[in-house]
């Protein structure tokens, strides 16, 4: 058979996705992310990404294991992550060094943000970092080429990933969505997609966290309408308005500021990951917000800065703040519990433009920092958001697009992938293939 695949992660469940891709005697992996629910339930923080060691988080399955694949270890060639979310990157720090010849290939923003969490926690990892351009390629060798096609999502510079083989296409789709309307960045290179169609895809790994909503994603444009809608359409005066949003979604946090800037309102970042993503974005030029924004990062100038606040007038503030999922150790969080030197009054406003990601962990943490709020009578907007993921309609467009020979669904449990199964019959499409972590196919 010319591919071999192991499924690593992210088949029995949403988190932790990874998949090892054999050609003939060489290996690429494709992703190392985080369960960023089993990691914040063992770190109570999503922001730690200090030193640990893979076996101490094996051990609480926050990391893909890697155990799956240790007759292939010695042919691992590179490892592909598609983009910048943790739960794509976030096992790199750990788990690279044991494949320590196998660069980590990805395109520039990733690669920054795995630069500054290296940097930042000083963990040292021997693998050499390659950046490629979304629409661009890179050759591992005279066998096999990497291919990033520029697709959205809610992180600037996500890709498709193709790899090129003397046996056909292995296209990695997982985290995806089809915005012809976004606030930052191009189009989907829609273009590519259909002629990458017409050469022949011999396998297609596709997201499928949304297959049972029979609905087309919306794009992050009606999210910036729903925030607008809320930020400027209620009462606010004499009143503090917070936000908390995903720390590395620039587009909503462009946003946010622009929203912020209409309201007249000074405007604040405080957490480490929203000082994390935003300068690696900025070390890049990718955003410029550093004009209209005060960053902080650290708690004792988090906890100054709202004494200021609090003797300033909290209506003359905007605060944008970790901890949408509701994590502990969160600022939001923080806050709420009276940590900080912030009193929440009758009438206060909190955004939270997110969705809850459902798993367990997140659905307690969030429940109890609602109700925390709650009884503070604060003003609550849960849910001022669209998603980065694509629906079943997204799913089946990319089908018709890539007509695939055989297709394995990736990112949430085995009911959901059946799903994508069911949408391939009726489209008439390729075999489907429902996986569980660390199986193996050969096609």
């Amino acid at each position: 058979m010319p591919f071999e695949l192991c499924t690593i992660g992210g088949f029995s469940r949403t988190e932790g996705n990874s998949v090892a891709v054999k050609i003939d005697d060489e290996v690429v992996i494709l992703d190392m992310g985080l369960s960023m629910s089993d990691y914040v339930a063992y770190t109570e923080d999503r922001e730690d990404v200090s030193p640990k060691t893979y076996k101490e988080l094996l051990k609480v399955n926050a990391v893909p294991n890697y155990g799956f694949i240790d007759d292939w270890k010695e042919k691992v060639i590179a490892i592909v992550p598609s983009h910048g979310h943790l739960d794509h990157i976030g096992a790199v720090p750990f788990a690279a060094g044991m494949f320590p010849k196998a660069p980590v290939i990805s395109t520039p923003y990733s690669i920054e943000i795995l630069k500054s969490i290296v940097r930042d926690e000083h963990i040292q990892i021997a693998n050499k970092f390659i950046t490629i351009h979304p629409n661009s390629s890179y050759k591992l060798n005279d066998k096999i080429t990497v291919e990033f096609v520029h697709i959205t999502h809610s992180i600037p510079h996500t890709a498709i990933v193709v790899l090129h083989t003397p046996y056909g296409k292995v296209m990695y789709a997982n985290d995806f969505k089809f915005d012809l309307q976004p606030v930052i960045g191009k189009k989907p290179n829609f273009e590519r997609l259909q002629q990458l169609g017409k050469e022949g895809v011999s396998v297609l790994i596709m997201n499928c966290l949304y297959a049972h909503e029979h609905r087309k994603c919306p794009s992050e444009t009606v999210a910036k309408e729903m925030l607008k809608d809320v930020m400027l359409g209620v009462q606010s005066e004499g009143k503090a308005m917070i936000v908390t949003t995903f720390s590395s979604h620039l587009a909503r946090l462009k946003s946010i500021i622009e929203l912020g800037k209409k309201l007249n309102r000074k405007i604040v970042f405080f957490g480490r990951s929203l000082d994390k993503y935003v300068k690696a974005a900025q070390r890049i030029d990718l955003v410029n917000f550093e004009q209209d924004v005060k960053l902080i990062r650290f708690h004792d100038k988090v906890a100054e800065m709202l004494k200021k606040i609090q003797k300033d007038g909290k209506d003359k503030y905007l605060i944008v703040c970790t901890g949408h999922q509701g994590e502990p150790r969160s600022i939001l969080s923080r806050m709420a519990r009276g940590e900080l030197p912030f009193k929440f009054d009758p009438g206060d406003i909190v955004v939270f433009s997110c969705n809850v990601i459902p798993v367990p962990t997140n659905i307690k943490n969030r429940q109890v920092l609602e109700q925390t709020l709650q009884s503070k009578n604060v003003r609550l907007f849960p849910g001022v958001h669209v998603s980065g993921h694509g629906a079943l309609e997204d799913h089946r467009d990319m089908l018709e697009m890539v007509k695939p020979q055989q297709i394995i669904p990736i990112h949430a449990e085995p009911a959901k992938a059946r799903m994508i199964a069911e949408l391939a019959r009726q489209l008439g499409s390729g075999t489907v293939h429902v996986m569980e972590d660390g199986k193996r196919l050969k096609v």
